[in-house]
This record gives structure tokens, sequence and C-alpha cells, in this order.
């Protein structure tokens, strides 16, 4: 099969033929239909985070089934699926808690080590990238790692569930959990940040702030549901939060993975107010907060994935799309060819797209 191959950071990713082995036991082929483009896969080609090569990256994707292992029991060749990052072992602790998308026993879901690998060139292993690899024509995943979804949803728009909006918009219900009637400030407003904004509209947020520097994405963001907008490129974004709102939002939310930005979602809050930082900050990085502040009782935390369960959200979402009360039509800014993806990632560095779209049919 055709895929696109991560040699290393700085490097373009190369399209190149990789051998596919045959579903094993809890195991489904799946032929990709459509991958998005993440921004999280280009903090690992920009050297942000490490990773080892060769791989295939991607990780937001649907496709069809094209043959399941012995054991798959959920799955049936035919069915349009949705992968997810969130793969699950079942009956870890933070799965039996309810947390699947910690899951602490990622390996019962890998081949074993020696074994034959899913992905190889020249039968040596090409690793797979959250053990999923979306930048290729198929995909070799543990049956824990999908969600079957309807057939109803074009699966351009179904992928985009896959990750972007799965963890914006879960952010902002799963793991925020906006009241209504909140006020809401988003910080970048690439694909998680829109998601985020059409979660906080979904809350019943009565404010909704749209922070980014790109006059485009604030456009965009209007149209997902932001009430208001501002240009971080000509203005200070905390201490306009703080004169809209009278003191600061209940809740903000960072969705670029930039430590300054990090610190200003903090810096916005209200007392008592909760900062939720989605964005992936590179490794090594710091955040500084003005220490008095916690004793007003604000709070910042972490989100992993929007704190999904994917089998329960992602079909929720679906059902919000096909209501009209989610846009991911328009999150689409472009759609292209797996050969297109390093301008893709070209694309997204410029702040240019909201989503590219990598199609495979």
């Amino acid at each position: 099969m055709k895929a696109a191959i991560f040699h290393g950071p700085n490097q373009p990713l190369t399209i190149e033929q990789v051998d596919i082995d045959d579903p094993r036991d809890h195991e489904v082929l799946v032929r990709t239909a459509a991958s998005g483009v993440c921004h999280s896969d280009l903090h690992f080609v920009d050297g942000l985070y490490p990773y080892p090569a060769p791989a295939i990256l991607g990780h937001e994707a649907a496709g069809v089934v094209e043959k399941v292992g012995k054991a798959v029991t959920y799955l049936v060749p035919g069915d349009h699926v949705i992968s997810c990052p969130s793969v699950f072992c079942g009956y870890c602790e933070e799965c039996m808690t309810g947390n699947l998308h910690r899951c602490s026993n990622r390996r019962a879901t890998q081949r074993p080590k020696g074994d034959q690998p899913r992905l190889s060139q020249g039968g040596k292993m090409v690793r797979q990238f959250s053990d999923l690899s979306t930048y290729a024509e198929k995909m070799l995943l543990h049956e824990n790692a999908l969600v079957k979804i309807t057939k109803d949803i074009p699966l351009d728009r179904a992928a985009l569930i896959g990750c972007g909006v799965t963890t914006g918009v879960g952010a902002v219900l799963n793991t925020a959990k906006i009241e209504p009637g909140s006020t809401v400030a988003v910080f970048g407003c690439g694909g998680v940040g829109l998601s985020a904004i059409q979660g906080a509209k979904l809350a019943g947020a009565r404010q909704i702030i749209a922070v980014d520097q790109f006059e485009n994405k604030l456009a965009m963001a209007k149209r997902f549901g932001a009430t208001h907008t501002i240009d971080a490129s000509h203005a200070n974004a905390v201490e306009l939060i703080n004169t809209m709102t009278g003191g600061g939002v209940d809740y903000s939310f960072e969705a670029v993975g930039v430590a300054k930005l990090a610190e200003q979602c903090f810096d916005c809050i209200k007392p008592g107010g909760t900062a939720t930082i989605i964005g992936m900050i590179p490794v090594g990085q710091k955040v500084a907060l003005d220490g008095p502040k916690f004793l007003t009782e604000r709070k910042i935390q972490g989100t992993m994935m929007g704190g999904n369960r994917f089998r329960i959200d992602m079909p929720r979402y679906i059902d919000f799309y096909l209501q009209g009360r989610l846009n991911l039509d328009d999150m689409i800014s472009k759609r292209g060819k797996l050969e297109d993806v390093n301008d893709a990632f070209a694309a997204m560095k410029k702040g240019e797209v909201a989503r590219t779209v990598l199609m495979f049919d």
C-alpha cells in the first residue's frame, strides 16, 4: 500500500510503498477514506516532540472495514468506522474506572515485541504512530481503536471527529463541564479551537470570545459560534477579555500548545474560573503562573483527547452534525491527496486552514 513516511524531524514526509499484514485476533483491516491533517502531527514533524523513525504519522481518520481477524465481533466488513488515538485495553484500572482515554495498558492492544509487525518495509518494522498511522491507504488496528458509525455522514466529515472535534468539544463538555450561561474564551481558532467554540455553543455559553492572530480564522470563529473576537496580533487579549467581561471569563481554553498562551489562558479567568489547556506544549517548556491568583480559587487543568468515551461521544457528535447543530462542513478548508501532506503542514503553519483533509477515494 502507499503511505507517507516520516524519516525524522524537519524532513518532508515521503510517499512510499509499505507492506501491511493480515489482521490477527482482535485486529481489523480498514480501507482509509479520509484523514485530517492535525497540528499534533506537526509537532512531531518539527521535532518539538520526539518520535522514532521510520513511522507513518496521522491519527484522525475514517474508513471502511475490509477484513476482520478472529475474535472480532463488534465489526464486520463494510462497516463505516472512525479511528481514535484513545485505544483502550478495557481491563486496566483506568479503563475499569471509566477513564478509557487514559488507558494504562495500551501494550495489550499492540503486537508483542519480536512478532511480525503490522507495518513493514523489506521485512523491517515501520512504526505505527498512535497505534493508528492514518497517512496510508489502509490501517491495521486493534478493534478497540475503532467506533462503528452510521453511513449517513460523509467520511471526510467523520474523519474530523477522530481527533480535532472530539478533543475540542470534549474539552468543553467532558473536561471543563461548562454550565449554561457561562462566559468562555478560546485561544487559537484552528480545528481544535473551532471545535471548542462549537462545544461552548452546544453547552449554552452566553459569551464566547475567540482569540487568534489571523483575521481569516477569527472570521471563521464567528461563523462557528463566537460572539466576540480578539486579534491578538494588535491587542492585549487578557486586558480586552477582562474589560469585555467585567473581570474575566468563567472558562478559558488554550488550543494551540504555546506556553505563553497557556499563561494568558489562566490570567483571563475570573476568581473561581477554570483554564483548560488542550494544546500540546513542547517538551521541556514550562508555564509560569501568578501564585497569589490561586488564593482566589482560580484553577488550571489539562485534558487528554477531550476526556472522551469515544464509542459514546463520537456517535453523539455525528447526531449533532446530522441535526445541523455541529458544523463539520465548513471546518474543511482544503481537500487533497496523500501526496499533498507536506503542503497541508505548510498551510497550517501559515494559518491558512482550519483543517486539510486527505482523500483516498
